[in-house]
């Protein structure tokens, strides 16, 4: 299998992956940003959102501001620089990338089941950790910050 064939492969199950959240009043921009600040255990500062994401911190500007207004995130002074903020994920924000993650797992779960052999899904998971290696692949020369998957602990 080629790069082109996998590369392709993954962007169709997530698409497929995509389709399959619940149905909420959030963007999908708003979710991932939800979803890094509790990857990396509640709470960021908007400079590393930014880099997870690979944006400006400009563009995060909008999409922390309506989190916020919906009560899914609060803002305040870093306590060791008072001149950073910290973005912390509140109780309704982790029940809501709970219940989207929860989801997502459960149609990805059942398809595999249904559709895949015994074989195929042990495959699957012995490529999983691989996937995350790439994944975790510097741009630049210097690794990327994603938090361990559990497996990985």
């Amino acid at each position: 299998m080629s790069a082109t064939e996998i590369r392709e492969a993954m962007l169709a199950l997530t698409r497929r992956l995509r389709r399959q959240r619940p149905r909420h009043y959030l963007t999908p921009s708003q979710m991932q940003i939800l979803g890094d600040i509790e990857r990396c255990g509640g709470a960021s500062a908007p400079v590393d959102l930014a880099t997870m994401q690979g944006v400006r911190i400009q563009s995060l500007t909008s999409n922390l501001n309506a989190l916020e207004t919906e009560g899914l995130v609060t803002r305040s002074p870093d306590p060791g620089d008072r001149r950073r903020l910290i973005i912390r994920i509140t109780a309704g924000g982790i029940e809501l990338v709970a219940a989207d993650r929860e989801q997502r797992d459960e149609w990805l779960a059942s398809a595999m089941s249904t559709e895949l052999t015994q074989l195929e899904r042990d495959v699957l998971n012995l490529a999983a950790p691989i996937l995350w290696k790439l994944a975790r692949r510097p741009e630049s020369g210097e690794p990327l910050d994603f938090p361990p998957r559990s497996e990985e602990i």
